[in-house]
């Protein structure tokens, strides 16, 4: 019986073992186990190796944050899971900042590639899916407004602010305006959870819904909480490791290849977004638009309050330049997102034509990090 247990716990934890073996391999190598990273053969090996098992690590994340939503309920679940994610992002823009040249835009194209392939991608997929296999789905318009309430400010005074400030040139801001807004992000966020997880927590639930569920979700007993929190936290620690293990072929790639910057900020975004994407629309493909919209919205929501005031830290710390405002057709795009969301989510009603606009507007934004 033991040993079946121990068979079956190595079956479904095997990244694990390889995760680790990987931080051995490339922290004993020096970040190059096959060789310098000016071979091309050596450059793809070593990027899709680590890309791969930081992504399979970041899913594992998702998957343990999941069994912990099952025994825990909503808003806890999501909660945990956006912020788990949320650390793998920091912890990898940082890591890319610390590595190669200085690169004073990346935290800024992360966090709105992020918001892109959220916003745009992922809310597009799960509406089209979800209103494709339903027709019309519904979702708690309370909870949406809260969010979107706290999304559009914060994405304003970060992302759009900074290009009409004049005590900095170009879009920065002074050293006191950069820590009245790490305070007004991270106080903000602090805020929004405390009545996420108090006294309004129904706005983000929705009666009935989950009729449809998993199967692990209703079928035997719940997961228990204290082993899938030890997996979760000991799945980022790979995650860290070979975060900044991936920094190297990434800003080899874009200095070598005159790739545009934001390639870097697009890369760390997949890496993030991509677990979240498929629980987002594995979710509304079962008709649990609630716990989707929990799921994008949130991960927006954090990226912004918890990852401005941390690399506004990692810049202080470092002496690097952070620019945060976006330019250009970048500008034009965030605040079109933010309008159709607002109209996406008004009514607590979605459907597919929704989904197709949104991902009109995502394959745009691609177009234009290539064409602009």
């Amino acid at each position: 019986m033991v040993f079946a247990q121990v068979r079956a716990f190595f079956r479904a934890e095997w990244l694990l073992g390889f995760s680790a073996a990987s931080c051995v391999i490339f922290s004993m190598t020096g970040g190059q186990p096959l060789g310098p990273l000016s071979q091309p053969v050596i450059l793809a090996v070593v990027f899709v190796w680590l890309f791969v098992t930081v992504l399979g690590s970041a899913m594992a994340v998702v998957r343990h944050a999941d069994h912990l939503a099952v025994r825990l309920g909503e808003p806890y679940g999501t909660l945990i899971l956006t912020i788990s994610i949320t650390l793998i992002e920091v912890i990898s823009i940082a890591a890319v900042m610390l590595h190669g040249d200085n690169n004073p835009t990346l935290a800024r194209d992360t966090m709105f590639a992020v918001i892109m392939i959220v916003l745009n991608g992922m809310v597009g997929l799960s509406l089209l899916f979800g209103g494709w296999r339903h027709r019309e789905q519904h979702n708690n318009l309370q909870g949406a407004n809260a969010y979107l309430g706290v999304i559009i400010p914060l994405a304003v005074l970060s992302l759009v602010m900074p290009n009409f400030t004049r005590s900095t040139a170009g879009p920065t801001l002074s050293v006191p305006q950069e820590l009245a807004l790490a305070l007004a992000s991270s106080g903000l966020y602090a805020a929004f959870l405390a009545m996420q997880a108090g006294r309004h927590r129904g706005y983000f639930a929705l009666a009935n819904e989950g009729d449809t569920a998993e199967p692990h979700a209703s079928a035997g007993p719940p997961p228990r909480i204290i082993p899938h929190a030890i997996l979760l936290i000991a799945y980022m620690v790979p995650v860290v490791i070979l975060a900044e293990q991936l920094a190297k072929p990434i800003d080899y790639l874009i200095e070598t290849l005159r790739l545009p910057a934001a390639i870097g900020g697009v890369v760390i975004a997949l890496l993030v977004a991509t677990p979240e994407a498929i629980g987002a629309v594995r979710a509304a493909a079962l008709n649990q638009l609630q716990r989707a919209t929990n799921i994008f919205l949130g991960s927006v929501l954090s990226t912004i309050g918890l990852t401005i005031p941390a690399m506004i830290l990692v810049g202080y710390l470092t002496g690097r330049d952070i620019h945060l405002g976006l330019e250009h057709t970048d500008l034009v795009m965030l605040l079109l997102t933010l309008a159709v969301s607002v109209i996406t989510f008004a009514s607590g009603r979605t459907h597919v034509i929704q989904g197709a606009v949104h991902l009109i507007l995502f394959t745009t934004y691609l177009f234009l990090i290539l064409q602009n």
